[in-house]
């Protein structure tokens, strides 16, 4: 899996070397990702982004808990930035305060992406005249990195379903009002009912 992300990874940086003379927006796209596999009875999990998976678990005969599988990488969450700053010491904007929202050096919240080139790499600096992908100065060093975070989990009995969505359902919905959602309507939530990134699937 780990290797399946770097592979990405490099597939875009490569259309991005080939094409951002061209079209410079490009170096500015990324995406978030979050990878799910399910082998002997151990879910296997890779996240990189804010993206998030759930799990919907039964407790007494038909109360439902939700538990947060995944870690999002975001700087509004303090573990994050303190991992910011520890890992670029020398740089007072690594994580800046815009408008109420903490941002990586003031331009986007998420601290691991697939893509968003002009980030990582100096010779995909964006155009100083697109003021919203502007850094004050030029990179010196990544600033985002495309290594996921990964974990396992041993499927349990109790155990029903798992929630796979990005940003755009959590932030809107808690995790657990996004798992009674679902156990309220079994097998009747289709994908597009959450958000056109939002996966669900059932373990029975």
């Amino acid at each position: 899996v780990r290797n399946a992300f770097s592979a990405t990874e490099e597939g875009f940086l490569s259309l991005v070397r080939r094409t951002h003379l061209i079209k410079p927006s490009i170096a500015a796209i990324g995406s978030c990702c979050l990878v799910g596999v399910i082998w002997r009875k151990t879910l296997y999990l890779a996240n990189l982004g804010d993206s998030r998976a759930v799990v919907g678990c039964l407790v007494g005969s038909n109360k439902i808990f939700a538990e947060q599988l995944t870690r999002d990488h975001n700087a509004s969450i303090e573990e994050v930035r303190q991992e910011l700053k520890s890992l670029h010491p020398d740089d007072s904007q690594i994580v800046v305060l815009k408008n109420g929202v903490w941002r990586i050096k003031g331009i986007i919240q998420v601290s691991r992406s697939i893509g968003d080139a002009y980030l990582k790499k100096q010779e995909f600096a964006v155009d100083p005249s697109i003021t919203r992908f502007h850094l004050s100065e030029p990179l010196r060093r990544p600033v985002l990195t495309s290594e996921p975070s990964i974990s396992t989990r041993l499927i349990r009995p109790q155990d029903s379903f798992v929630i796979f969505a990005s940003d755009g359902l959590w932030e809107h919905l808690t995790n657990q009002q996004a798992v009674e959602i679902v156990h309220n309507n079994p097998r009747e939530v289709c994908i597009s009912s959450f958000h056109p990134l939002s996966l669900l699937f059932w373990m029975n």
